[in-house]
């Protein structure tokens, strides 16, 4: 029923509250309201969501409350005690911050505090308008610059997420992707949705470093060898760009991220028939291992392995989407993989692990701010049938493709881009026996080798 009272033991949250926004506790609550009454002014510290509902601003209620930030919404109801119920999880939170403060963590977790006032709705209608209405109906002779104090900021800082500027039809299309052909590299960008109109999606922005933002990685990051090694393989196969998703584990507890197993897509990025269902297969075969989705991969074939404008806000998307309906945070690992780019050191590919920082609340339009990912390299024991399949069956994929690499040819005065593929695989593992057959432009001629 509306407005039932939370499970015997539900889990409390008192985390989260601004400095600002912090609500007085009930003891404070009803002695304020007793010693003061409503001929005393309230600072807007001493107007909670107890104080509204006893007065019948508003009335308690499932999924009156609501947050929508960074395109991830979540509900919550409003209890008779003032309290929050997150409706996904159960979780009793004691004031709007702590309840928005969470939530908005598990989107950005560098997030710090988050503006609960501002940001959680009652139908529709944010609470601080609310606590406004309260004043003017009760105190209003108040100094309601006083009695507002903090609001001001909060909203600034708030106005966020609503989408209240139409995104253009171009900027609909930006996911789709095409081959990047290099660009302007650009240090940070933090372009407003105008702007983005006159920028090239295939502009690459140079990698920040955590520590440069004046922030920490927020999580650890580990990465078989196995995986580099088909990823790599992958990429090197066709002069287009390519894409594939990694499978691993994220434990919670130690903060660390494992990738595990690389799941290249065997299919054309423009083909939108056949992508349904090279992902659908893709799904069983993660949950036939036990693996989760932990992030995807693509090639910049000729060009630097930065990401683009396109790829910064692709990063965003799949950072926002693969957080789901858990309770906690999950990154997201982005790698890009640069294999024929003649900029590299040597003949190895330049492999760019990274993440995007979510954009400023207020101008939730912008562009993320890419950042490098600090990984650890785990050399696995053994190459594995099912690695080896995969390598077989993305051969058999580009055999008769007209993008597929002539492998024949020089890649530099010494070294054929076949040897360059053999480095790759000495590259990701100390000594191994590798048996690949690669098909030659003319179709007619396989080579094979073993080392």
């Amino acid at each position: 029923p509306s407005g039932s009272e939370p499970p015997s033991s539900p889990q409390v949250v008192e985390e989260g509250g601004d400095e600002e926004d912090e609500e007085l506790s009930g003891g404070e609550d009803a002695e304020l309201r007793t010693s003061a009454g409503r001929g005393s002014v309230l600072t807007r510290r001493g107007i909670t969501l107890r104080v509204l509902l006893k007065d019948g601003l508003v009335e308690p209620g499932d999924g009156v409350l609501s947050i929508h930030y960074l395109g991830k919404n979540f509900v919550g109801d409003l209890l008779t005690d003032g309290k929050i119920r997150w409706v996904e999880t159960g979780q009793i939170f004691n004031s709007p911050s702590a309840w928005a403060t969470h939530c908005k963590r598990l989107v950005n977790p560098a997030k710090k505090s988050g503006c609960g006032w501002a940001s959680v709705r009652y139908r529709g209608e944010k609470l601080v308008q609310y606590k406004t209405s309260w004043l003017r109906k009760y105190q209003p002779t108040a100094d309601m610059s006083l009695a507002s104090e903090g609001e001001e900021d909060e909203m600034g800082e708030d106005e966020e997420e609503e989408g209240k500027t139409a995104v253009p039809a171009e900027e609909k299309n930006r996911k789709s992707k095409t081959e990047l052909h290099g660009g302007a590299m650009l240090d940070h960008i933090h372009t407003s949705v105008s702007s983005r109109i006159r920028e090239d999606p295939h502009t690459l922005v140079e990698l920040s470093a955590f520590s440069a933002i004046n922030r920490f990685q927020p999580f650890n990051v580990a990465v078989s060898s196995n995986v580099l090694l088909l990823m790599d393989f992958h990429c090197h196969l066709t002069t287009s760009e390519v894409v594939g998703y990694l499978g691993g584990r994220w434990d919670t507890t130690t903060q660390l991220l494992t990738v595990l197993r690389a799941f290249p897509c065997r299919t054309r990025l423009a083909d939108r028939e056949a992508a349904p269902v090279v992902e659908e297969e893709i799904c069983q075969n993660l949950f036939m291992r036990g693996l989760s989705l932990v992030g995807w991969y693509h090639s910049h074939p000729r060009g630097p392995a930065l990401p683009s404008l396109q790829d910064i806000d692709s990063q965003m998307d799949h950072q926002l989407r693969l957080q789901g309906s858990s309770n906690g945070f999950q990154p997201c690992l982005g790698i890009i993989c640069g294999p024929y780019y003649h900029g590299n050191q040597g003949v190895a590919s330049t492999i760019t692990p990274f993440w995007v920082v979510p954009p400023p609340e207020q101008r939730p339009n912008d562009y993320g701010i890419p950042v490098a990912v600090e990984v650890t390299y785990v050399q696995d024991n053994f190459l594995t049938t099912d690695v080896l399949n995969e390598m077989m069956l993305l051969v058999e994929f580009y055999r008769a493709a007209p993008d597929l690499v002539n492998f024949s040819q020089m890649w530099s005065p010494d070294t054929s881009i076949l040897d360059k593929i053999k480095v790759l695989t000495l590259t990701w593992w100390w000594c191994v026996s590798v048996c690949v057959v690669l098909v030659q432009v003319d179709q007619t001629q396989q080579c094979c080798w073993s080392f």
